[in-house]
């Protein structure tokens, strides 16, 4: 089984934020010729905002990274993962009311508090 990247995401619509993540995805899927490389989690509704967990195979964002090749480094972020997440916020903004996407390890760690 593949390495997951797992993404914390938080979003005032679920409904609309995981339709536009799915199709997003879906369509990466299609460009690299990939098959149910990411899974989404129900939300649980806290504070006016839907909080859920987005699964996605590394190998999927590195088909990604080798498909765009030197324009994936452009991208802003420190580290594969987090250009990936620029990546993935750029092609959902206007697709999406407020949403927020952290890499769930991280937001796990000491260094951010504790959750």
């Amino acid at each position: 089984m593949d390495e997951r990247m797992h993404i914390n995401v938080s979003a005032v619509d679920y409904d609309k934020t995981s339709k536009a993540l799915t199709r997003q995805l879906s369509l990466l899927e299609e460009m690299v010729h990939s098959e149910e490389d990411f899974v989404m989690t129900d939300s649980e509704f806290a504070f006016g905002w839907h909080f859920f967990v987005l699964s996605v195979n590394k190998s999927l964002v590195q088909k990604l990274v080798d498909m765009m090749g030197p324009d994936f480094d452009k991208l802003k972020g420190k580290g594969t993962e987090k250009k990936f997440l620029t990546w993935l916020t750029n092609n959902l903004e206007n697709k999406s009311p407020r949403f927020k996407l952290a890499i769930k390890e991280e937001m796990e760690s000491s260094k951010f508090g504790i959750f």
